[in-house]
């Protein structure tokens, strides 16, 4: 629907201002508020649609694959999570070359118009396949579970919890439930689902009267999990903040000289270097799950896996790698530009070839790589299934966040380092300094790898973690037993 109307306001010219060419003396008319608003509605559905199908889209491809019986679950969904994401690039990737071109060359009418009809073709498809998907009931609504695990932990908060070794029978639980006690971790919130009298707690069909007074321990559970994985859910947004400072490395191309060789006369546009993010990103799904794992087993004689925690800390890391290499490379160009009496020009291109900004974004490829695809699997795996969705958005609500606190920074940076008229931020990028700006969110990502550390020393062992320490356990006592057999 968003798509529709957006290529409405193209189609249509009752809903657009008319043609007008600015000449010297006269001006052209503005939208009015009415065009403006069908403009912004079409921004609204577009939002509202990509909220509904971005975190839903992948939790609900995981639903599909996802069977724990099968002992090699752990990789379906480790490499289904990474081709996902590399999907989506593929897309992104696709949007900003095939559909930007057609835009540019064949005008709005038909540039508007192709997405709105593969939003309309994937739709069918979508309802074609139905009845071949694992669906899920949603039997509640878990943001009013939460809050009554909240409201209930308070209203309980004088109660006496019973002793680990006896409280089995003291917790309240649904029938069907796996859960007979909740865990020692954030025990402050055992208080929601602790039984203190039957009689005045539970009805005769065993279920709570009041689900504000007492929850079930897959309700707190649920609480628990989510209250886990902020702390490591805030390590990510630092490295959204890293990739999302395109604009600058955008000023950066164009000051710079982007042909592919001194005889060439084709340039790369400078909105395209961010192509080599994608370009990274992708590859590095492909040698990962097609070349390095299948690689290790085979070396090592057994599956291997690299554990997600381990994942997310790497991709932090080259995060922090690739804002040093920028300011390195800023630091240079800026140099270069100067010493070529370019500081008061812009405009004008710096004998540097715009090649060398290449790592910094494929560094940045890597570092969302690792980290972006390593948080969702994170999230995904160590939630309860009834948060799937939620799991899921995480990573993207991480970095709508991230995008709010790098417009702070930029204007704490820019105000503070302002020197009579001149400040760090500039538009003329070589009377600024960009490069001390890319040294302080290189320093700030330092900082961040150091608190990722100890949110995932904190945090303890991941789900998959205590599964595979068991399995290794049960290996072990086979081998002891078969020992003794012989």
């Amino acid at each position: 629907m968003g798509m529709v109307v957006l290529w409405l306001t193209a189609m249509l010219p009752q809903v657009k201002p008319s043609p007008c060419v600015a000449t010297a003396g006269t001006s052209c008319s503005s939208a009015t508020s009415s065009q403006l608003a069908l403009l912004y509605t079409a921004f609204a559905l577009i939002s509202i649609g990509s909220g509904g199908i971005r975190p839903c889209s992948l939790a609900f491809g995981a639903d599909q694959l996802d069977n724990k019986d099968n002992p090699k679950n752990e990789r379906v969904l480790e490499s289904f999570f990474g081709w996902y994401y590399a999907s989506s690039s593929v897309a992104v990737l696709i949007a900003f070359t095939v559909i930007v071109y057609i835009q540019d060359h064949l005008g709005w009418k038909i540039g508007f118009g192709i997405p709105a009809i593969l939003m309309l073709f994937a739709g069918f498809l979508f309802v074609l396949a139905s009845p071949l998907y694992v669906k899920r009931n949603v039997s509640k609504s878990l943001f009013t579970g939460l809050a009554q695990v909240v409201a209930a932990a308070y209203v309980n908060r004088n109660l006496t919890l019973p002793d680990h070794h006896d409280s089995r029978d003291c917790y309240y639980r649904l029938k069907d439930s796996e859960l007979k006690a909740p865990s020692e971790k954030l025990r402050f919130l055992n208080k929601a689902c602790a039984i203190s009298n039957r009689e005045e707690d539970l009805g005769s069909d065993g279920l709570a009267l009041n689900p504000w007074r007492l929850c079930t321990t897959d309700q707190v559970e649920e609480l628990k999990a989510l209250v886990k994985v902020i702390p490591v859910w805030s390590t990510g947004i630092m490295m959204s903040i890293n990739v999302s400072q395109n604009s600058f490395q955008l000023l950066q191309a164009k000051s710079m000289d982007r042909r592919l060789s001194s005889d060439s006369t084709f340039q790369i546009p400078a909105g395209s270097f961010g192509m080599f993010t994608i370009i990274a990103l992708i590859s590095w799904v492909v040698l990962y799950d097609r070349a390095i794992l299948p690689l290790a087993s085979k070396i090592r004689g057994r599956p291997v896996r690299v554990n997600v925690k381990i994942r997310m800390g790497l991709g932090l890391f080259i995060s922090f790698l690739a804002m040093a290499v920028s300011a390195t490379v800023e630091h240079y160009r800026r140099k270069t530009a100067i010493s070529q009496g370019l500081a008061n020009d812009a405009n004008s291109t710096v004998n540097i070839s715009a090649m060398w900004l290449v790592p910094q974004y494929v560094l940045h490829g890597l570092a969302e790589a690792l980290t972006g695809i390593g948080q969702t699997e994170f999230f995904y795996t160590e939630f309860p299934k009834s948060m799937s969705s939620i799991a899921a958005s995480l990573f993207g609500l991480g970095m709508a966040v991230a995008n709010i606190l790098a417009s702070v920074i930029l204007n704490a940076v820019k105000n503070s380092s302002k020197k009579g008229n001149v400040s760090w931020i500039e538009d003329n990028i070589n009377k600024g300094h960009y490069d001390y700006y890319y040294w302080i969110l290189a320093i700030l990502s330092f900082v961040n790898v150091i608190y990722y550390v100890l949110c995932s020393w904190s945090y303890g062992p991941t789900v998959d973690q205590v599964r595979n320490d068991k399995v290794n356990g049960m290996r072990e006592e086979e081998e002891e037993v078969i020992k003794i057999l012989n």
